[in-house]
């Protein structure tokens, strides 16, 4: 049930008693806190600042009116000029002498030549726009005019040619009737249409057939004359295992006359001749050999060494031909073998060296581990202080966004609610980040609406962008994917503000790009582009691409977060870039199987019911800023207010008033005395179940764990209002 602050069923005289009791201790309270006769005048100050702000927005969007205006009628001039260029597209493709068709993305056909097609005049009436490619390609392979390969059927080619589709780049020769050939080129537009350009190539190929006879002869020369200048011994069998070519350098390894290389000596024979007279070296390379030749299986290439003589080594290779003949090569590695001889005694030394090498290196990586382990605590540290003050500016901010403000300061003072938002986000990256070079990282992967993360990143960057001059759209996308919202924010965050900060003019484009059963999300640029041989580099730690060395300007840590984050989720990334062309970075994701659920059970559009008023809320806060402001909200709502520095003050102070708070918001960390939930543990322990809830900067994986058990919610810094108003309205009146 509800405790007030006084029973309605006492007589008057002991409410009287008791209200007189509560205000005596509550003005000890007073008395001993510290003045703060301060806030009003700074939130004065802060008034007046807001007002000057909204006059500047004020001009702002008048000036973007204009520009409006201006970009309208550029627009308008734009389409007379889009449709003129179509026209004088169409004329000019019509004078092309190659047939010419392109296909839109959808794989439609939007436009051709009367030359499109002239080869297959079965097909004339069906080229019109609108037919779709699949179509075109099942009209080709069952025309009249056109000749299949032997034994190939025209589903079959209309399958092969489809698939051949998929390239990016296609080029090939198509045979038709009466000995003619049309040579097909297709290619892919920037929009991902498809042009596809027909040439007639009869008289090439014919061509080609003439010099083809003609080359027979002198490719025959030309094999003689290469083999001679071969420095490996090469000897060529036919089916039969008949010699019918050979090289000067043959005779010279193996020591053999010339004479005895006649054409069709048997390889028995030659081998024979080989054996005993040099000897060709062990008998397993011998033997070896003959069983390979007399393989009927297809033979594999086989590879074996034999020495002759004291000082020379031959490698002999082996190779089947297409019509079962053969070819053996014979190359002196002799300086080869005693390179790697003396190689084999050098590493004897070397491996010394290596072993006392990698004993420092050790070392080396020990310390170089255990700088980056305490650099990561650091960064931990550094960022749950700042959740501190960011918390408490956040519910300031919070407690400011009442009726009474007009509609252009609450705009205003809701664009600055986001921004904070988007820097505690940014924090809770940060301390993921460290984690993950501790090797302590955990995410979240579940279902992320775009349509909102995109809205809120629209509503960070316009600014930045209007500021620069630069046109920044990211367009509307309602896809739900499957990605941790945190690290998938700061990899747009990265993206989106990498290119503004590179981008001197023009615009920066970020739209989805719909495939199969997955996405990507693309930012395009620009701006002046990447080298080449600067892509891999720039997701290094603190690399910058010409950028000034200022801290403002970031600190070249944007695109190894992104990488880092990439490789984390399992979303692949992609760049494209060239000098002077900008700059596209494509992020690939997986759609979300089920939508994501709502964060509260309102109904869309409708705001959370406001809390219960004339509760006791026992709030226990030691930083002075986020406790005044928690309060203020908190009062804001019509709750009763019993704030404290530390636990047992807070324990002090409920049981000196004599009446248990109807909830509890506890800071986990409350200096030397006891902590969150030990307080929270005492405070239940004398009057009942409080509901409580924990509150904390603190990421560490196992204090979830430990707030589950004791059956208390948590809630991390910075402090969303909308969720604590959430948690307070939806407690049990009872």
């Amino acid at each position: 049930m509800t405790f007030t602050l006084v029973n309605p069923a006492d007589p008057p005289e002991r409410q009287a008693a008791k209200l007189r009791e509560i205000a005596e201790v509550l003005m000890r309270r007073v008395e001993q806190a510290t003045d703060a006769s301060g806030a009003a005048y700074a939130q004065f100050q802060r008034a007046a600042l807001l007002e000057e702000q909204v006059r500047d927005r004020t001009r702002d969007l008048e000036r973007a009116l204009d520009l409006l205006n201006d970009s309208n009628a550029r627009l308008e001039n734009a389409t007379r000029s889009a449709e003129a260029a179509r026209q004088n597209l169409a004329n000019a493709i019509e004078t092309v002498q190659e047939g010419f068709a392109l296909f839109d993305a959808a794989e439609v056909l939007v436009m051709c030549n009367s030359r499109f097609g002239i080869h297959m005049p079965d097909l004339r009436d069906a080229l019109k726009p609108g037919l779709s490619f699949d179509g075109y390609i099942d009209r080709v392979s069952t025309s009249r005019f056109i000749e299949l390969p032997e034994g190939d059927t025209p589903a079959a080619w209309a399958e092969r040619r489809k698939r051949r589709h998929q390239d990016r780049h296609v080029m090939f020769n198509v045979r038709m009737i009466w000995d003619r050939w049309v040579q097909v080129s297709e290619h892919r537009t920037m929009d991902g249409g498809t042009v596809i350009l027909q040439t007639d190539v009869t008289g090439i190929i014919r061509m080609e057939r003439e010099e083809r006879g003609k080359l027979l002869d002198d490719q025959a020369r030309m094999i003689r004359a290469t083999l001679d200048h071969l420095n490996q011994g090469v000897a060529i069998f036919d089916s039969d295992n008949r010699l019918v070519g050979w090289n000067q350098r043959l005779a010279a390894l193996l020591a053999v006359p010339l004479s005895r290389l006649q054409l069709g000596t048997g390889s028995d024979t030659l081998f024979e001749t080989f054996r005993t007279g040099q000897g060709l070296g062990t008998p397993f390379s011998e033997t070896a050999l003959h069983r390979w030749i007399e393989e009927t299986a297809p033979r594999t290439p086989l590879s074996f060494e034999v020495q002759r003589g004291r000082d020379t080594i031959l490698d002999v290779f082996a190779q089947e031909m297409p019509d079962r003949g053969f070819v053996i090569s014979f190359t002196d590695v002799s300086v080869e073998r005693a390179a790697i001889a003396a190689m084999a005694e050098a590493n004897e030394t070397l491996e010394a060296r290596v072993a006392a090498r990698t004993t420092e290196l050790q070392e080396a990586l020990a310390r170089a581990e255990r700088a980056n382990a305490a650099r990561a605590r650091f960064v931990a540290a550094a960022s749950h202080d700042l959740l501190q003050p960011l918390s408490a500016a956040r519910l300031f901010l919070a407690s400011a966004l009442d009726e009474a403000v007009p509609e252009p300061t609450r705009q205003t003072l809701e664009k600055a609610e986001n921004a904070l938002v988007s820097v505690g986000q940014i924090l809770d990256a940060l301390l993921d980040i460290s984690r993950l070079e501790a090797g302590r990282a955990e995410v979240e992967v579940r279902p992320v609406r775009l349509d909102r993360l995109l809205a809120q990143l629209s509503d960070e960057f316009m600014p930045v962008a209007a500021k620069k001059g630069l046109d920044l759209r990211i367009l509307p996308a309602r896809a739900e994917v499957e990605s941790d919202p945190t690290y998938l924010r700061r990899i747009l965050q990265n993206l989106i503000g990498n290119a503004l900060r590179y981008t001197e003019t023009g615009r920066v484009l970020v739209g989805v790009r719909h495939r199969g059963d997955g996405l990507r999300i693309e930012v395009h640029d620009t701006g002046p582009g990447i080298p080449a041989e600067e892509q891999a580099n720039i997701f290094k730690e603190f690399h910058r691409l010409n950028a000034p060395a200022s801290a403002s300007e970031g600190m070249g840590l944007g695109l190894a977060i992104v990488d880092r984050a990439c490789a984390l989720l399992g979303h692949p990334l992609t760049l494209r870039s060239a000098p002077g062309h900008g700059t596209c970075f494509a992020l690939g994701l997986h759609r979300a199987a089920r939508a994501p659920a709502a964060p509260h059970s309102a109904a869309p559009g409708t705001a959370p019911p406001p809390p219960p008023q004339d509760r006791i809320v026992l709030l226990v806060e030691n930083d002075d800023a986020l406790r005044l402001a928690l309060g203020q909200l908190l009062e804001k709502w019509g709750l009763n207010v019993i704030d404290a520095r530390t636990g047992e003050e807070a324990l002090a102070l409920v049981e000196e008033i004599g009446i248990a708070p109807d909830v509890a918001l506890v800071d986990q960390h409350l200096g030397d005395g006891l902590d969150g939930l030990a307080t929270i543990t005492r405070l239940r322990s004398r009057h009942g179940p409080v509901p409580a809830r924990i509150l904390t900067a603190d990421r560490a994986p196992g204090l979830g764990p430990l707030c589950a058990a004791e059956g208390v919610a948590l809630m991390h810094k910075p402090i969303d209002a909308a969720a604590l108003e959430a948690y307070l309205a939806a407690l049990s009146p009872g």
